[in-house]
């Protein structure tokens, strides 16, 4: 259909309508025009398949019709830490620090300057907060910002399936070719292995991938969905693989650092310390999931100043800055967090170990439902083994317009069965792969334990009830 023309026919039609006697409401009128506009409009070619509902528009509301337990989103289902809002009350008094009005674009620079005092610790390194640091509205927009600075059309990106679908939609808005790696499971995995051993990279398969085409890496450690660390020899590798290839730009996302369980076996890494590897990498972070305050949406970018500055030359342009109160909020949430805090040395590590208590109550809530978890190492979602679950057979024959392939996928399938007929959500996989490698997904559930106690034990009551009944 010619769009142009059709809409100049659909008009004259409707003006000729319109203004015959037979047309009696005017609400018509203005309804029949409004129709008329939005059957013309079309949205940015950009948006090609983007704009499509996704897997959180089809299991949110799925989970609310069935009142399921939704184990489906991140985000934590408690309060921030009481000085992180008291911290935000400060932020916006008038008498008390009064951070009101707009930040200079690149960074609150009370904040810059906590974020460079930390890394410069933790990378071994001075980071200087004028230039070596950005700000941003949350993670997700500090990667926009730094893909829409890196990416020109044409240019490949390479992910680690299963990836955040932000990742996918992002480069494709700047332009960009993703490529697809994904981490392969080990043959060999028991009910012992955890998330670290399950999910393998094959570095010759990452290597491989690489074409001249090739400007950035996204390497997500703690991984989102798998919650595998990628260990140091792991980093060396990557970091081996990346000095040959002068062209790749690593972006090394890492809000889930805080979030990690055996700090001596399995600590977390970033990227930025490998040798040779700073000046290569920019180093995303976030608040929200370490303070529960996913809703202040305050992220950064860390980096040598010719890659922070491509993440500033797009949010000037774009939301300019972020909200100044939110920003200082966490710039003093950053160092009370290091103060000691309920019986632990810091809240870093209370939070730690608040999220591995709630890890053991969800693999106990899953096994309760014969299901296998692989176990975290890091974050908080938690990949499931569901090869023991008889899926009835009509819910691979049922279709949505989210859905990733067609016949719908078994991991799909199986969280809209949980959803209807356990009272469980969960988010499936698949979402997370490209449509060749979806059969990865196939015997998978993520799981969020991001959420209160009750909530976890509720899920646990309905799987062990559901299944026990079906013995």
């Amino acid at each position: 259909m010619k769009h142009i023309g059709g809409s100049i026919n659909i008009q004259k039609t409707l003006n000729t309508f319109i203004s015959s006697p037979n047309c009696l409401h005017k609400n018509m009128s203005i309804n029949l025009s409004a129709s008329a506009a939005a059957f013309s409009f079309q949205v940015s070619s950009r948006l090609n398949g983007l704009d499509k509902p996704t897997v959180w528009h089809e299991f949110s509301p799925l989970a609310a019709e069935y009142n399921a337990v939704n184990l489906g989103q991140g985000f934590p289902d408690w309060d921030p830490p009481a000085f992180a809002t008291e911290a935000m009350r400060l932020a916006v008094d008038p008498k008390g620090r009064n951070a009101n009005q707009y930040a200079r674009s690149y960074a609150h620079m009370p904040l810059a300057e906590v974020l460079a005092d930390d890394y410069t610790e933790r990378f071994g390194r001075t980071i200087d907060p004028a230039t070596e640091i950005a700000t941003a509205v949350g993670c997700t927009n500090a990667l926009f910002c730094a893909l829409q600075g890196m990416i020109s059309p044409g240019d490949e990106v390479l992910l680690l399936e299963p990836a955040f679908d932000v990742y996918i939609a992002q480069t494709k808005m700047a332009g960009g070719v993703v490529k697809f790696v994904p981490l392969r499971s080990n043959p060999e995995k028991t009910a012992e292995t955890t998330a670290n051993e399950a999910f393998v990279l094959d570095m010759e398969e990452l290597e491989n991938a690489i074409t001249e085409k090739t400007r950035a890496f996204v390497l997500n450690t703690p991984h989102n969905p798998t919650g595998k660390m990628f260990s140091r020899e792991e980093m060396t590798k990557i970091a081996e693989i990346i000095e040959r290839h002068p062209q790749v730009t690593v972006i090394a996302d890492e809000v889930y650092e805080h979030i990690v369980f055996d700090e001596e076996n399995s600590p977390h890494i970033s990227f930025a310390t490998m040798a040779g590897m700073y000046d290569r990498t920019l180093t995303l972070s976030s608040s929200g999931k370490t303070f529960a305050a996913t809703g202040w949406k305050v992220g950064w970018a860390v980096g040598p100043p010719h890659l922070v500055h491509a993440v500033t030359s797009v949010q000037q342009w774009v939301n300019f800055s972020a909200p100044t109160p939110n920003q200082d909020a966490i710039a003093q949430s950053l160092v009370k967090a290091k103060e000691p805090y309920e019986g632990y040395e810091s809240y870093y590590k209370w939070v730690a170990e608040e999220y591995r208590r709630k890890r053991s109550l969800m693999c106990d809530a899953l096994r309760a439902g014969g299901m296998e978890p692989i176990v975290p190492n890091g974050g908080f979602f938690i990949m499931t083994d569901t090869s023991s679950i008889d899926l009835p057979a009509q819910y691979l024959e049922e279709k949505t317009v989210a859905m990733p392939t067609d016949p719908m996928p078994r991991d799909w399938a199986m969280s809209r069965f949980m959803t209807k007929e356990v009272g469980v959500t969960a988010i499936p996989p698949s979402a997370f792969y490209d449509t060749v490698n979806v059969p990865l997904a196939k015997n998978m559930l993520r799981f969020a334990y991001c959420k209160g106690d009750d909530v976890i034990i509720e899920a646990g009551k309905r799987f062990e009830k559901f299944f026990a009944d079906k013995k």
